[in-house]
């Protein structure tokens, strides 16, 4: 079993996020002793934000790129082929000012690639991944699941849809910055949902 581990808070492993997603992997781990694990800490290891030169490298033919270029190609085609190798996926999804991070904007920028993950037809996109289940832990400092102000849940949501991927159970820590009770109830909840 191939486990792909994505966290994104800008606070590393301190994240609230990271704290759940770590003991969520040392849970699969113990289900799974075989398993392979690849570790993506967006906040440790940046990818670069999409500019004019990554995207035209991305639309370059192959035989015409420079090797900057190449290596801009090389560097988004590694992300893809560690998200189709994953049997299954656990995210950590911190919101920050009612959106996702930008670290993680960044990793779904090299991932949403029309004709390698995603194509458009006539009746309209199709994704191209294999779909495999995915753990989302949303951790947030107030209350917006099943709100209007919650912007993450659907993006996610549509962005893995895109590319193929449906099979997301999110698991919400809220309250988080309510103070410390909340913080311990919403803690304990995540824990018990993951569980």
């Amino acid at each position: 079993m191939n486990i792909l581990v994505i966290k994104s808070s800008v606070f590393g492993d301190n994240g609230n996020s990271s704290t759940l997603v770590n003991e969520q992997v040392e849970r699969l781990k113990a289900q799974h002793p075989d398993a392979t694990v690849v570790v993506r800490d967006l906040s440790a290891d940046p990818i670069p934000h999409l500019d004019g030169e990554r995207v035209g490298a991305f639309f370059t033919p192959a035989d015409q790129r420079s090797e900057a270029q190449q290596a801009v190609d090389d560097f988004s085609l590694a992300l893809i082929e560690e998200l189709k190798a994953a049997d299954q996926v656990v995210l950590g999804l911190p919101m920050y000012n009612f959106g996702i991070p930008s670290q993680l904007k960044s990793w779904i920028d090299h991932v949403a690639r029309a004709g390698i993950t995603f194509r458009y037809t006539e009746n309209g996109p199709q994704g191209l991944l294999n779909d495999k289940p995915v753990t989302v832990v949303a951790a947030r400092g107030g209350l917006y699941a099943g709100t209007e102000n919650d912007t993450v849940t659907p993006y996610i949501r549509l962005f893995f849809g895109f590319v193929g991927i449906t099979d997301l159970s999110f698991v919400f820590a809220e309250g988080l910055n309510m103070g410390d009770d909340s913080k311990e109830k919403a803690m304990s909840e995540a824990r018990a949902a993951l569980q």
